[in-house]
């Protein structure tokens, strides 16, 4: 992967990077859009390093051992700035950016550019954004601007058109599995985080260097087996401790959310990977009892809830309300 930037698939991303470096045709902003753990926020960090390289390989090869590369991997250059919301799935707040602007209005201390990485820009508040644009249309010729974000329709046109759109995928289980045992994993572990990961390596290695992660997954699951069969009240005392942590209860909406897809993928038929394939078996069961139409309207009371939950709703009533909403266990 060498000739990759040391990357895992979306060999065209950084081909593309790499002719606008030999090119001397660098754009100004740049936004990495894809899924979570897709490989954002690393492609933008090697396109950096190619950009400010001391010791290139060759045009558009960083060297990755020269002082310069090395503060960018470390994420600790006095060249780049890193903007992003406290939480995930907080605030950018315009404070942030006008701070960023102060910044970058600086000539570079050691480096050709200046580079500003905003990660999840997707959660920019509008002023945030809005005040990002002077930048976007006034940039100095030393200031290279790389966004991320989950997807480009999330932002505002106004942003969007003024970036370079790099639209990231993920990639095939197979080549993610393989990535996975050349990096220590068993066959069968292999398989099942490149399953839970959809195909994004980075959230693929996090989950095979954590395995904490993959232990509160599977107490995760085993709650919800069994507040399939609990009480109201058993229902409504687990989503009051639920929700006292904002972070905790979204990446459990997550959860909820990609088991119920997989329920609702095995009720349609439609042959189509499931995510979860460690719990296939319950998960057919669920399939056969729901149906189809359950299954789809079960699925989207899911999707509304997440959605809700960015917009600051009382978080106790919706995690009450789903919970409602489950079937009884077969």
């Amino acid at each position: 992967m060498t000739n990759n930037w040391n990357l895992l698939g979306n060999e065209w991303a950084v081909e593309m990077l790499r002719k606008h470096i030999t090119r001397a045709a660098v754009r100004h902003a740049y936004l990495f859009a894809g899924p979570p753990g897709v490989g954002r926020c690393t492609l933008a960090l090697r396109f950096a390093q190619a950009l400010n390289c001391t010791q290139p390989l060759e045009p558009g090869q960083p060297c990755y051992q020269c002082r310069d590369c090395k503060q960018i991997e470390a994420m600790q250059h006095p060249d780049l700035a890193i903007v992003q919301a406290e939480t995930e799935g907080g605030s950018l707040k315009v404070e942030q950016i006008r701070e960023l602007q102060r910044s970058l209005s600086l000539t570079s201390y050691q480096s050709r550019y200046r580079i500003a990485l905003l990660l999840r820009f997707q959660e920019a508040t509008d002023s945030a954004a809005n005040a990002l644009l002077k930048t976007l249309e006034e940039a100095p010729v030393h200031v290279i601007l790389l966004m991320t974000a989950d997807n480009a329709e999330q932002l505002l046109p106004t942003i969007t058109s003024r970036c370079e759109i790099l639209r990231l995928r993920p990639l095939p289980l197979s080549v993610v599995e393989h990535h996975l045992v050349s990096h220590g994993s068993d066959p069968a572990q292999a398989s099942l985080l490149a399953h839970l990961s959809a195909g994004r390596p980075g959230q693929a290695l996090r989950l095979l260097a954590d395995t904490g992660m993959l232990d509160s997954r599977q107490e995760q699951l085993v709650d919800l087996q069994r507040l399939l069969s609990a009480t109201r009240i058993e229902k409504f005392d687990y989503a009051a401790r639920l929700v006292k942590d904002k972070d905790v209860f979204r990446g459990m909406l997550l959860l909820w959310l990609s088991y119920w897809r997989d329920v609702f993928l095995k009720a349609s038929g439609a042959g189509t990977t499931i995510t979860n394939i460690d719990r296939e078996k319950e998960i057919e069961g669920l399939a056969v009892q729901m149906g189809l139409e359950e299954a789809r309207r079960l699925l989207g009371e899911h999707e509304r809830a997440l959605e809700r939950l960015e917009r600051n709703v009382n978080a106790r009533l919706l995690a009450e309300n789903l919970l409602l909403e489950w079937p009884t266990s077969i």
